[in-house]
């Protein structure tokens, strides 16, 4: 009797899209553990199994697989906030949410965050735009929540509140990396007790 052998099974292919996100994945960690200046492609091409020439392929330099890494956190940082928007039903139910959800952010996708703060040095207008681009994305999305909470701010008003806002959650996340008793929770706290006020209209 012929025993017939098991045949191997065949690996499945990854698409270009999966293996775009396989990369930033691996780019993402390792901009964030050890700095753009320190990363090399030749590092980034091993981890992933591929050859630096397809890795240059793919994003085009060095500074290309950055920038890809950071639109991805900022597309994945508005949609955080996008989501915790949704289920509010008051002006101050929406502002916790919004300000959990940054600081969640954080937590939940601590590589994403440390790419965001390290990378703020790098010298290149095209990152630092990329960078700024992402405060502002994330300015705008606030001052649309406040302008539904105070109609009536005008629109000079509402981007002030929003920037201080916006620039309160960034030094809060950076003091909670040496606080880390200092749960998501508890900073949204400490922010609601300074901001929640602004959430009703004077007389």
């Amino acid at each position: 009797m012929q025993i017939q052998q098991a045949s191997t099974p065949r690996r499945k292919r990854m698409s270009r899209a999966e293996r775009e996100q396989q990369i930033l994945d691996v780019a993402e960690g390792v901009f964030a553990a050890e700095g753009y200046q320190a990363t090399s492609m030749d590092d980034i091409a091993a981890r992933v199994g591929l050859s630096k020439p397809m890795l240059y392929e793919y994003f085009g330099s060095k500074e290309g697989l950055l920038l890809a890494c950071l639109q991805r956190c900022k597309r994945e940082l508005i949609e955080a906030s996008t989501v915790a928007a949704a289920g509010a039903d008051s002006p101050e139910q929406l502002m916790h949410d919004c300000l959990l959800a940054f600081f969640k952010f954080g937590d939940d996708h601590a590589q994403s965050w440390a790419l965001l703060r390290n990378e703020s040095a790098v010298p290149s207008a095209s990152v630092n735009s990329e960078l700024e681009g992402i405060r502002l994305q994330q300015r705008d999305f606030t001052a649309g929540l406040l302008a539904a909470a105070r109609p009536d701010l005008d629109q000079e008003q509402l981007e002030a509140y929003a920037e201080a806002i916006i620039g309160a959650c960034e030094r809060l996340a950076l003091w909670r990396e040496h606080r880390p008793e200092v749960t998501p929770e508890k900073a949204t706290e400490h922010l609601m007790a300074l901001f929640a006020p602004s959430l009703t209209p004077g007389p």
